[in-house]
């Protein structure tokens, strides 16, 4: 039996934070691979997507490390 998908076009927004995953701030790999694989099904199912990523945790991690100076010292 296959699934017929509500929409035949979506936009994803995805915060910074919801790519952290455990971390403190930046870019869980482990989270995005989920994701990915998340999207992809849907994808499979014939939906177009298009995804917006939004970047604070980022530009927060980029601000401690040069208040806190650089780890690799």
């Amino acid at each position: 039996m296959s699934q017929v998908p509500a929409y035949k076009r979506i936009l994803l927004k995805l915060s910074g934070e919801a790519l952290m995953g455990d971390d403190s701030y930046g870019i869980n790999r482990a989270t995005i691979d989920q994701i990915v694989n998340q999207i992809k099904e849907v994808a499979d199912l014939g939906v177009e997507i298009g995804v917006v990523i939004g970047g604070g945790n980022i530009f927060r991690g980029v601000a401690r490390r040069r208040r806190n100076g650089s780890r690799n010292r």
